[in-house]
C-alpha cells in the first residue's frame, strides 16, 4: 500500500529570532548535569537513598543503609555507585568500608532549576489546570481507547 504524504505548509520556512518566552535559562553544561541527576534519580530506591543521606548529617556506611531498604548488598552498592557517578553523593573509602554523604550542591542545583521552572510555568489562577493529565504512572484507561477506528494502544 503506497501512501502519499503532503506537507501541511507550503512555501519557505524562515527562522526568526525567538521571543523572550522561548529562551532557555539552562546552558548545555547545566542541562547535561541536570539530565545526569534526573537519570540517576529515576529509580525509587535511589530517591529514598538520597532522602536518607540528605536528612542525616555526616557520612553513613553502606552497612547502616542496608537494613532500611530490604535489597541485596550488591543491589544497594549498585544504587550508591549510580548516585555517586552522577555526582549526587560522594563515596569515601576507608579500608574495606565505604561511607556516603550527600553533595548539597547537586541537590541545590536540581531544586533551584525545578523551583524556577515551577514558578515560571505556573498557570494563572483562571487558567485550566489540565485535569485530563494522568495522576499516576501510565494513561487512564479511557484515554487508551482508540477514536474513530484508530488502533488502541
Amino acid at each position: 500500500m503506497n501512501t502519499t504524504l503532503t506537507p501541511k505548509h507550503t512555501g519557505t520556512l524562515r527562522a526568526s529570532a525567538p521571543g523572550p518566552d522561548l529562551l532557555t535559562t539552562v546552558d548545555a553544561a547545566r542541562g547535561t548535569r541536570l539530565a545526569r541527576y534526573a537519570k540517576a534519580l529515576g529509580e525509587p530506591t535511589r530517591i529514598r537513598l538520597v532522602d536518607v543521606l540528605a536528612r542525616h548529617p555526616g557520612e553513613l556506611c553502606a552497612g547502616e543503609l542496608l537494613p532500611l531498604f530490604g535489597v541485596a548488598k550488591s543491589t544497594l552498592s549498585h544504587h550508591l555507585k549510580t548516585l555517586a557517578d552522577a555526582g549526587i553523593i560522594e563515596a569515601r573509602h576507608r579500608g574495606t568500608f565505604a561511607y556516603y554523604l550527600i553533595h548539597p550542591q547537586a541537590l541545590d542545583d536540581l531544586a533551584g532549576w525545578l523551583g524556577q521552572t515551577a514558578e515560571e510555568g505556573t498557570p494563572s489562577a483562571d487558567a485550566d489546570p489540565s485535569p485530563d493529565l494522568p495522576a499516576g504512572p501510565g494513561m487512564p484507561p479511557e484515554r487508551l481507547a482508540g477514536k474513530r477506528g484508530e488502533r488502541s494502544i
